[in-house]
């Protein structure tokens, strides 16, 4: 199944020299939520604008849904919905007006009932007479998804969705991410919260300066570079690192009451010195007295800041 987008040697350099974008490649797949990561200023918002042409590219090409996003403008439109960062919205119109005139743009026939559901799914319901400039942030915030969903788009853009908003909000819209990719959209989300990313994407894309450096499927970038940290509190003092852990790169606390190191949690390497499966043995062999052990697993924000920083 062809991608619904796709994107071959994008390209933008602005009239100062400033190159925004450099020859990114990206294919993007039919029903699948996709996070583009990246520190400010990497390339994440022009990117999206590109597509959605508010931008225009230098070079390159986008397809959306197999068209070209510049020479068919408005059928590619079409298939796009955009939750910008900024909250830009008549602030004198009602929820409801604003919501039913955005699907109206996009050339599509009033559906009451449609509008109503996603005002309901938002909790935008009880606020539909309401002006905009009456709204707290997080209702405004609100209002821009409804506008995005208001001509069902196969293809949702949320550019830090979550920026600001409360936590209610957040759990609601998350929720609705979710209905819509099993409904066949495909999002693509850009978030300063990775833990959100973490846990809502199927692949993940990191950008720096431009350049994409890294898509992948969120579960083989957590193997490939994920990695745990294990302490062994000790119930007695020792003198020195037992000879059966020597191979496996830990370090005894300057009181000789813990151990501490870092090992693979893929399990290709569990057969491999520094594997889980060969040091829990070790430790089982060593006759440590362990009075506790403790694990943890590096997060996705873990993966990017060190992506990012040596990139």
């Amino acid at each position: 199944m062809p991608a619904i987008l796709s994107i071959r040697g994008l390209a933008k350099t602005y009239a100062s020299g400033f190159s925004a974008l450099k020859g990114v490649d990206l294919d993007v797949r039919r029903g699948e939520i996709f996070a583009l990561l990246g520190p400010n200023g990497a390339g994440k918002t022009t990117l999206i604008n590109i597509v959605c042409g508010i931008v225009e590219r230098s070079a390159g090409t986008v397809l959306v849904d197999g068209r070209d996003a510049k020479r068919d403008y408005r059928a590619a439109r079409q298939t796009i919905g955009l939750v910008p960062q900024e909250l830009s919205t008549d602030a004198f119109e009602s929820v409801l007006s604003t919501v039913r005139f955005s699907r109206g743009l996009y050339g599509f026939a009033p559906d009451p009932g449609l509008i109503e559901k996603i005002l309901r799914d938002l909790s935008l319901w009880e606020k539909r007479d309401a002006r905009i400039l009456t709204l707290s942030g997080g209702m405004k915030r609100r209002v821009m998804i409804a506008k995005a969903l208001s001509h069902e788009p196969r293809l949702l853009f949320l550019d830090e969705p979550t920026a600001g908003v409360d936590v209610e909000l957040r759990r609601d819209m998350w929720a609705m991410v979710r209905a819509l990719r099993d409904a066949g959209v495909t999002i693509i989300l850009t978030t300063h919260y990775i833990e959100e990313a973490e846990e809502m994407a199927d692949r993940v894309g990191v950008i720096r300066r431009g350049e994409l450096i890294l898509v992948e499927e969120k579960a083989a970038l957590m193997r490939r570079f994920g990695r745990k940290r294990l302490v062994l509190t000790l119930s007695e003092p020792v003198l020195s690192l037992p000879a059966a852990l020597a191979g496996f790169g830990l370090e005894l606390a300057p009181d000789g009451r813990a151990l501490s190191g870092e090992f693979s949690p893929d399990p290709k390497d569990c057969a491999k010195m520094g594997g889980a499966s060969a040091l829990v043995r070790a430790i089982a062999e060593s006759g440590l007295p362990v009075a506790d052990l403790e694990t943890r697993q590096n997060s996705l924000e873990d993966i990017f800041v060190s992506l990012v920083r040596d990139a």
